[in-house]
């Protein structure tokens, strides 16, 4: 990943609060967008992260991981990523703790930091 992979200070602020976030990985031909689906998202040491309440089983979640990139609509704006499974697990629990900062009051959040989501997490990284 070059510094041109990286997400700038203002983007990740607005992307901290926001709470708009659309996943749209690849289609298998690897150029047409799939569905936008309303997710989760976090920010943890400077990176974007996402998981799948459903796990493994998510249709975006296998997607993601097989196409390894789309596009996500994020703090009002579309944006070119590659996914990128996360395997790291100090890094997934303070991923953990973004989840718990920024949802914690939702009926939603308890499942997405047990092991299902949690092996689903990917950073989200610009194209």
């Amino acid at each position: 990943m070059t510094s041109e992979n990286k997400w700038t200070f203002e983007q990740l602020q607005n992307f901290a609060e926001a709470d708009d976030f659309r996943v749209s990985p690849f289609y298998s031909d690897g150029k047409t967008y799939g569905t936008p689906t309303w997710i989760w998202s976090v920010v943890v040491d400077d990176k974007l992260f996402i998981r799948a309440w459903n796990g493994q089983n998510s249709r975006w979640y296998r997607s993601a991981i097989q196409q390894q990139g789309g596009r996500i609509f994020l703090a009002g704006s579309n944006h070119e990523v590659i996914f990128e499974k996360l395997h790291n697990d100090k890094i997934n629990d303070l991923v953990d703790q973004g989840y718990r900062d920024k949802y914690q009051n939702s009926p939603y959040f308890p499942p997405m930091i047990q092991a299902g989501p949690r092996s689903t997490t990917i950073e989200v990284i610009p194209k």
